[in-house]
């Protein structure tokens, strides 16, 4: 047996807390009775509550609790086997982790905004192969072409800049994107490329790269990132403090959004360019736009599913709540059987 929402059995510790409050509200219960007549007179003048039946009441409520909490863990046991055809595209993303990508035009920042909407656009995808590639001065693959969407989440939460050579060099971004695509002659019709920057390049060889992509049929979206205007780029310490970037001079670095050079990537790929705005990043606008492509056949899966049986326990938990409902705390009032003036 296995449990899907394993964290739910952590509720199961609490049920020693709620056994100690039926314990406590029945001595405070007891007590408060006894202010208005002694113990052992209570049978006499009213209905008696019944501490075994008391106990009984609490028992089942407990057991009840403990089946309702296991039900909310999903258990699951027996499995089936199911074949998953998947079709789709190979698409690989480019994000820019430059210095610059930590500017606040874009709330938060440019890095993490892209980041958060890289996650969404992740979550609509079904079927495509995706990779990721995280560029500033240098390129590095993060995640060759894959349909494990969880393992591009997991790296995508910790790109940040620093890692690699400073600068922003898109050519060596598309170079090895490119590099990640089948070499086939028909992959080129399946290829697509999303390439996420402020566009501030510093060789401008980018188009040269793009041009090379588009001869193997890959087409490149873009998506510039960042104001038209300059902002400073905020720079934190590890004692929390936030300056901003200067240069030798001691003057503060500014930097703004290059489109020029994303907008012709894009054009000369067959590609669009799209402008991120603080309130739209595009990123959705780029998917209605390449669900129209031709899609390939990645094979088919075996996947394992578990049975889900958290319908006994639940059902277990519901009919031990009517039973604890219908049980009565008091006994039965004893009769004085003795005549009057025995």
């Amino acid at each position: 047996m296995r449990f899907a929402e394993p964290n739910f059995l952590w509720l199961l510790f609490s049920l020693p807390f709620f056994a100690l409050l039926f314990f406590y509200a029945y001595r405070r219960r007891k007590k408060l009775a006894s202010r208005f007549v002694s113990l052992p007179m209570l049978p006499k003048v009213s209905t008696a509550l019944s501490p075994w039946r008391r106990l009984i009441k609490s028992t089942i409520l407990l057991l009840a609790m403990a089946f309702l909490f296991i039900a909310l863990a999903r258990p699951q046991w027996g499995r089936s086997l199911e074949h998953i055809e998947r079709r789709g595209l190979d698409l690989v993303l480019l994000q820019d982790i430059s210095l610059s990508m930590l500017a606040e035009d874009i709330k938060p920042n440019r890095l993490i905004r892209s980041r958060h909407e890289i996650s969404a656009f992740l979550e609509s995808l079904t079927g495509d192969r995706i990779a990721l590639v995280a560029f500033s001065g240098e390129a590095q693959v993060m995640v060759p072409l894959t349909l494990d969407y969880g393992s591009v989440q997991m790296i995508l939460r910790d790109l940040s800049p620093g890692w690699l050579m400073p600068g922003t060099n898109l050519e060596r971004a598309i170079r090895k994107g490119m590099d990640l695509f089948p070499k086939t002659e028909e992959a080129g019709k399946h290829s697509v490329m999303i390439l996420m920057s402020d566009g501030e390049e510093l060789e401008d060889e980018a188009v040269v790269a793009a041009k090379e992509a588009a001869k193997l049929g890959i087409r490149i979206y873009t998506i510039g990132i960042g104001s038209r205007e300059g902002v400073p780029i905020p720079i934190t310490s590890k004692s929390g403090d936030v300056a901003y970037k200067k240069d030798t001079h001691g003057n503060i670095v500014t930097t703004r959004l290059e489109e020029a050079t994303l907008q012709e990537v894009a054009n000369v790929t067959g590609g669009l360019y799209f402008y991120a705005n603080p309130s739209e990043f595009q990123l959705q606008k780029v998917l209605t736009e390449i669900a129209q492509m031709e899609k390939k056949d990645h094979g088919g899966d075996s996947l394992h599913t578990y049975r889900d049986r958290y319908q006994l326990f639940l059902a277990l938990a519901l009919g031990l709540f009517l039973v604890e409902f219908f049980i009565s705390e008091r006994g039965r009032r004893r009769r004085n059987r003795q005549g009057r003036f025995d």
